[in-house]
């Protein structure tokens, strides 16, 4: 019995899923972080964390990350992200420089008007909530907590991010 209850706690979580599709014109332009898990490449975020997509001539997508750091100044990283094949664009490879690049899939999405999203990485290490404007109403953060809940992430982990 009790080799049983231990075995079970450790069953590994179902594998992450993503939302059917995504539209990438309507999912460009700007989007606010409302929150995520703290990581160690925003270390240096203070607030006011934005990010900003756009098509590339070559089909691939410009990512503009902007935030204020600690020291009060602006801070500005510019990537590439690219579809991955057959996730109908709902699983993205983005990369800041370098050889290395990191998933960036969508598991949530308003899908109606594409007013918020969530984006996360399959080991569940990562997390941002995502939104065209920079605050969401509590009702529709809460649905949105449910959701990643329901994904196998810990809400007790996610960090609040300041909107100015």
């Amino acid at each position: 019995m009790l080799i049983s209850l231990l075995l079970s706690g450790c069953a590994s979580r179902p594998p992450l899923t993503t939302v059917p599709a995504v539209d990438l014109d309507r999912y460009a332009g700007r989007w606010y972080e409302i929150a995520k898990y703290p990581n160690f490449f925003q270390r240096d975020c203070a607030g006011n964390t934005t990010a900003e997509y756009s098509a590339n001539q070559d089909g691939s997508i410009k990512v503009v990350n902007r935030s204020t750091g600690k020291n009060g100044k602006p801070m500005k990283v510019t990537g590439r992200a690219t579809v991955v094949s057959g996730s109908q664009n709902a699983k993205l490879k983005v990369s800041f420089g370098g050889p290395f690049s990191g998933a960036y899939w969508v598991i949530g999405l308003d899908e109606k008007n594409y007013s918020w999203a969530v984006i996360g990485h399959p080991s569940r290490k990562f997390l941002w909530i995502l939104a065209r404007e920079p605050k969401l109403s509590a009702g529709t953060y809460q649905q949105i907590l449910t959701r990643i809940a329901g994904l196998g992430y810990d809400v007790s982990r996610i960090e609040k991010t300041r909107q100015d």
